[in-house]
């Protein structure tokens, strides 16, 4: 048993909805709200929100491949976004909502384009799938109002998501 903790990242438009599909897991130890994929160094909430930053917000999830797989994770992925829309997700537009899969490693990357291509095959969508697979980058977390937020702030995490669109979705075309 080796014990060494991975990283999976993962755009799937408003973070405050990413991060309890994964939260719950044995095996995983921490999901982290946060910022990857722009060009400004340590970017705030407000910069990234502009959609001027090239930033994607995005959930990384320090995990124990040991317990829980990358290919379990990606699986818990898959289902939450809309992977046909390249604009944002649901409700929040802009590209800082859009969706991407960043490896940090060959096999992830393996995995991920495989996963994409069976959900391409599967006909669930008649869109085409969007969600890019990108080399993970410099992940900057949110600022701390940010983490956890579905457990510090349930009521409004509740009303944002209904608000959203992303339940209806999920359970009209993953459920």
């Amino acid at each position: 048993m080796t014990n060494q903790l991975e990283k999976a990242t993962f755009a799937g438009g408003c973070f405050w909805c990413m991060v309890k599909p994964f939260d719950q897991w044995d095996g995983v130890h921490s999901v982290l709200s946060g910022y990857t994929g722009g060009h400004v160094n340590d970017p705030t909430y407000e910069q990234v929100k502009s959609g001027e930053t090239g930033h994607y917000e995005a959930v990384q999830i320090t995990y124990d491949p040991e317990i829980i797989s990358y290919q379990t994770i990606i699986d818990l992925y898959w289902p939450q976004i809309d992977p046909t829309d390249p604009d944002g997700q649901f409700h929040d537009r802009g590209p800082q909502y859009r969706t991407a899969i960043f490896y940090h490693n060959d096999h992830q990357r393996e995995l991920a384009e495989a996963s994409k291509k069976e959900i391409e095959k599967s006909g669930k969508f008649s869109d085409p799938i969007v969600t890019k697979i990108l080399p993970a980058d410099t992940f900057y977390p949110a600022e701390k109002e940010h983490q956890d937020f579905y457990k510090k702030n349930p009521e409004e995490y509740q009303e944002d998501r209904q608000k959203s669109g992303r339940d209806e979705f999920i359970q009209q075309h993953w459920e």
